[in-house]
């Protein structure tokens, strides 16, 4: 079961005093209580100013896939076939994929990959990964923090086609896995993420439902 660390030093603001990028505070720290908290109240970090000052976000509207919405192709449902799925046996590799500094849009600091290779490490932020059958190797995965019936998903990377995809298909398989509707937020909509059943969804609706799920059980696989 994940370990409660020390609680918060800070005060987050209301999400509804977000700029209307989504800001809602500067500064503090990433400390795993920060983290929790953070999450808890609807807000994720992301550094702002290339990496140089940390910022805490609650857009509006809110990217969420639903759970029933997922869209799963026939190519993409071959693709499956193609990989074992694992639960946080590569936890730290996984967040160094997605950290790459090579992979357009990067986002993840060494300071965010350590902060969470910590949580990690509490039981709170879990990895889905995809590993190639034909030679046993990592080809892709995703990573994210669960908080009772939240997965908050951070990032996904994948090395060979469709790796990521399919570690999705087998996060929302986990997530769904008793009937319990949980909740898989993807932050902000992509052409992508929409092709995949992603929607946008109205910062109160997203902080409401989350009132609802946070106290729901956790998925047996990241028990």
């Amino acid at each position: 079961m994940p370990v409660e660390p020390p609680p918060c030093a800070w005060t987050f603001p209301d999400p509804e005093q977000a700029d209307e990028s989504g800001v809602v505070g500067i500064g503090g720290d990433l400390e795993p209580g920060t983290l929790l908290q953070a999450y808890r109240q609807g807000l994720f970090p992301m550094h702002v100013d290339r990496g140089r000052t940390l910022a805490w976000w609650s857009p509006d509207p809110r990217g969420v896939l639903p759970l029933d919405r997922l869209r799963v192709t026939r190519s993409l449902r071959r693709s499956c076939a193609r990989y074992e799925i694992r639960v946080d046996t590569a936890f730290d590799r996984v967040v160094a994929a997605c950290a790459d500094p090579k992979r357009p849009h990067g986002w993840i600091t060494e300071d965010i990959r350590v902060a969470y290779c910590g949580l990690h490490r509490l039981g709170w932020a879990h990895s889905v990964e995809a590993w190639s059958r034909d030679d046993g190797t990592l080809a892709g995965g995703l990573y994210g923090v669960c908080i009772g019936g939240l997965f908050a998903g951070e990032s996904m990377f994948h090395l060979r086609p469709d790796a990521s995809k399919v570690a999705l298909v087998a996060l929302v398989d986990i997530l769904g896995e008793d009937d319990v509707d949980r909740l898989l937020d993807v932050q902000w909509t992509t052409d992508h993420l929409r092709s995949l059943g992603a929607i946008d969804m109205p910062r109160n609706d997203y902080i409401g439902r989350l009132s609802d799920v946070l106290n729901l059980p956790m998925p047996s696989a990241f028990t």
